[in-house]
């Protein structure tokens, strides 16, 4: 094998294998777009181009006429995990998803190309940090939340499915109150629509109370069957018209 300890080299794509697992494990748990597979294998990946660029020109390298620079697979890294990232990015109305994950897949090719470059502690710190992110700064988010704040939150879905049941379960198990909910408006809808179901769609606007997420609130709700559309908002209650 050209260059160095194969050993040590196998060392470095297991430990990237296995930082990038952890992440990965996070983001499937929370049954993201990008989960345990992805991110392993942008993990080991990135690791495995690093190791490429240190290593496996050694054969051709002449001193003082051919000479490479491993630092700009780095840079290369960087750029070409940017299609993936901006691949996971969808947005919808106001509401913008997939930035936390495809933030975590650019911080796993991080990982990845530290643990190829050798650099150990430092992508065990990464990584150790990404999970400081995910777990400790959602309660300070919640806790920077403007008490004064009306969150709201409207919904589209098809009459007789059980998604309303299954909504308010959701944002309870959530930590959010359904302070009040009303239906908007009902109106006939059929295949010509392309839903292919007929029947009802019924709009119904929510007032929610809590200090959550209203955008992972709306990311989990936009699964639930029979649910059509969701959309939410914040506004200041003071001053606000009924």
């Amino acid at each position: 094998m050209a260059g160095g300890s194969g050993a040590a080299q196998a060392l470095d794509l297991f430990v990237a294998l296995v930082l990038s697992s952890c992440i990965g494990v996070e983001r499937e748990l929370r049954q993201r777009s990008a989960g345990l597979r992805t991110h392993s294998l942008v993990g080991l990946g990135a690791a495995l181009f690093m190791l490429i660029s240190k290593y496996g020109f050694e054969d051709v390298l002449s001193p003082g006429r051919v000479v490479l620079d491993p630092s700009r697979v780095a840079a290369q890294i960087v750029t070409g995990i940017g299609f993936i990232g901006g691949g996971l990015i969808f947005v919808r109305r106001d509401m913008v998803r997939g930035l936390t994950t495809a933030a975590a897949v650019w911080l796993t090719a991080a990982v990845g190309a530290a643990c190829g470059a050798g650099m150990l502690a430092l992508a065990a710190g990464a990584t150790a940090g990404h999970f400081v992110v995910v777990y400790g700064y959602g309660p300070v988010v919640r806790l920077l939340a403007r008490p004064g704040n009306r969150n709201l939150l409207w919904m589209r879905y098809r009459h007789g499915t059980g998604a309303l049941r299954t909504v308010v379960q959701s944002c309870t198990e959530a930590g959010w109150v359904v302070a009040e909910l009303s239906v908007a408006r009902e109106g006939e809808v059929g295949a010509a629509q392309g839903d292919g179901h007929g029947g009802q769609e019924v709009e119904v606007s929510m007032e929610l109370q809590g200090r959550g997420s209203l955008t992972d609130l709306v990311s989990d709700l936009e699964e639930i069957d029979g649910v059509v559309s969701v959309q939410a908002g914040s506004t200041s209650s003071v001053g606000d018209s009924p």
